[in-house]
């Protein structure tokens, strides 16, 4: 089963880092973004991966190189970059990768986030489905504090993070059933996933959510950088 990262956005919020490169080659713990979630995957037994590039899609290819060079990952473990436009869509990229391979089923993620996701959960909740698509649904992350406020309307508590446990967001985690779902692609039309594609799915009740609890967190900005940089463990590393 092929995992499909995609890696060919500008990264316009974390431009201090960008400028000279994509946003899945920024380092975290000396380590890149996309080599994090490539070995993520291995541990749930993935060995083959292709990287949906676009923005500067040549360092891309070149840190690929540098990775086999050096042994950095097993021989066994297949990797091609794909150029899909400077200017696609996450849409786009998904479809253009998709009609290029012949596998029934295929993961899909982003290349600027990392979590502990449990891919093989993960896949056996799509499988029981039987839909088309699966999201993973994670907690949105505590950005701000937290203030605890009583009956008599006074301020009883103060929490530097705070986790709203109803609300969930989409996650980047996905699992497709690759013939069925490309036509919730439209050939025509250079679409986004997260706003045509998913909302699609949904309404034709296609669409099966698969609930993360564990750590889950972005790298948007700067300061999404230094909060992965400065756990103390490495929470994404910490599989069920």
């Amino acid at each position: 089963m092929k995992v499909i990262i995609l890696a060919g956005g500008l990264g316009t919020r974390l431009s201090e880092e960008t400028i000279n490169k994509p946003k899945p080659l920024i380092e975290i713990n000396n380590k890149t973004l996309l080599l994090h979630i490539i070995e993520h995957y291995i541990h749930y037994e993935c060995r083959d991966f292709v990287i949906a590039s676009g923005y500067k899609a040549n360092l891309i290819k070149e840190y690929l190189k540098k990775l086999k060079k050096k042994n950095i990952l097993n021989q066994d473990i297949k990797i091609k970059s794909i150029n899909t436009g400077l200017n696609a869509t996450t849409g786009g990229r998904i479809r253009k990768i998709l009609e290029n391979i012949q596998d029934k089923q295929v993961l899909v993620t982003y290349g600027d986030g990392l979590s502990n996701v449990n891919i093989s959960s993960c896949l056996k909740s799509h499988n029981k489905s039987k839909l088309i698509a699966t999201v993973t649904a994670v907690h949105p992350p505590a950005r701000f504090g937290a203030m605890v406020i009583n009956p008599k309307n006074l301020v009883t508590k103060f929490s530097e993070k705070f986790v709203n446990k109803n609300s969930w967001i989409n996650g980047g985690f996905f699992i497709l059933e690759r013939k069925k779902i490309l036509k919730f692609f439209p050939k025509e039309q250079d679409l986004s996933f997260e706003n045509y594609t998913l909302p699609l799915l949904s309404s034709k009740n296609q669409l099966n959510a698969y609930r993360h609890n564990g750590f889950w967190h972005p790298c948007d900005t700067i300061r999404d950088k230094n909060e992965l940089e400065n756990y103390k463990k490495i929470p994404w590393k910490e599989y069920d």
